[in-house]
């Protein structure tokens, strides 16, 4: 398997749309590292640095800079998920996720609190996790950017005999996921913060997974965010040897050229094949929900697609 990032972007290589600076950074403030440098620098007030050198001006900015960095890095939630989980796994490479700062409610707050350190993980980088002491036995899918969970919740209840480590970025939908399984007494859920590239590549075992869901990942449809778009060929030569052999990706999208690339895509894929018979599009298996999402998506006339591929 390559250790090389996924769509990397050479160090020092102009980029007009790569996302820079530490996963935290983006995920606490859903800004670039640009914008970072902009916000702190309107921190210092414009009759402070009319009295100074231009030396002092810059010293003031730093130390503003500096400040704002320290507070991004802190965590919303002590013993909660962290703003910075992969720390010094930085790189820069092209993502397929923007992360945003939302208001955290009461509930999923209380849920955060009491349920992360039983039920939570950051995605660090640091360690190779052990799915089988984690899930009590159970076979593991993989379920990659869950919204505000009300589908996976109602996954992990109507299948407890299957573990869902579901992967995100947004803290109210983690706390909500929680806070959800909880409710419905589900065990079988574990909630991990931070990016999947890194987890995929650094954190599971080969062939420890039974299955990859993907569901109404952005579409990222202007022509020039493609490359941020998740499923990918590096996409999949990452996942593949994660998968145990025969287990399925699940991919569901409503936005029409994003499904054809992802048929593409994972049908042009040596690991992976196509079990629909026609080697077109699945109907909906049964077990994934109709989220409140794709209702209001299909009321508007959209067309959802399955995709059901094997690993092979």
């Amino acid at each position: 398997m390559s250790e090389q990032p996924l769509n990397p972007t050479p160090t020092g290589a102009p980029d007009d749309d790569a996302v820079v600076g530490t996963h935290a950074d983006a995920a606490a403030t859903g800004s670039t590292a640009a914008d970072a440098l902009a916000d702190a620098a309107s921190d210092v007030p414009a009759d402070v640095t009319a009295d100074v050198t231009a030396d002092e001006a810059a010293a003031l900015r730093a130390a503003s800079f500096e400040r704002a960095r320290r507070l991004r890095q802190e965590p919303r939630f002590p013993g909660g998920p962290a703003a910075d989980p992969a720390g010094s796994h930085h790189e820069r490479r092209i993502r397929s996720f923007q992360p945003r700062r939302s208001r955290v409610t009461t509930g999923q707050q209380d849920a955060l609190e009491r349920l992360w350190p039983k039920w939570g993980l950051d995605i660090d980088g640091q360690r190779v996790l052990d799915l089988a002491e984690m899930f009590d036995g159970l076979p593991v899918v993989l379920e990659i950017g869950f919204g505000m969970g009300e589908a996976t919740a109602q996954m992990a209840a109507d299948d407890p005999g299957t573990g869902i480590l579901a992967v995100d970025v947004h803290t109210p939908g983690q706390g909500n996921l929680l806070g959800l399984a909880d409710q419905a007494g589900s065990t079988n859920v574990r909630v991990a913060n931070g990016d999947a590239v890194i987890l995929l590549r650094e954190m599971l075992a080969p062939e420890s997974l039974d299955g990859l869901r993907v569901y109404f990942p952005d579409p990222w449809p202007k022509a020039r965010h493609h490359k941020r778009r998740l499923i990918q060929p590096e996409f999949l030569d990452l996942v593949a040897p994660a998968l145990k052999p025969g287990a399925i990706v699940h991919c569901a999208t409503d936005w029409e050229p994003y499904a054809e690339q992802m048929l593409e895509v994972l049908t042009a894929h040596p690991r992976f094949a196509n079990t629909a018979a026609d080697g077109g599009y699945a109907p909906r298996p049964a077990f994934r929900p109709l989220t409140r999402f794709e209702g209001q998506g299909l009321d508007k006339g959209h067309v959802v697609h399955d995709l059901l591929f094997a690993r092979v």
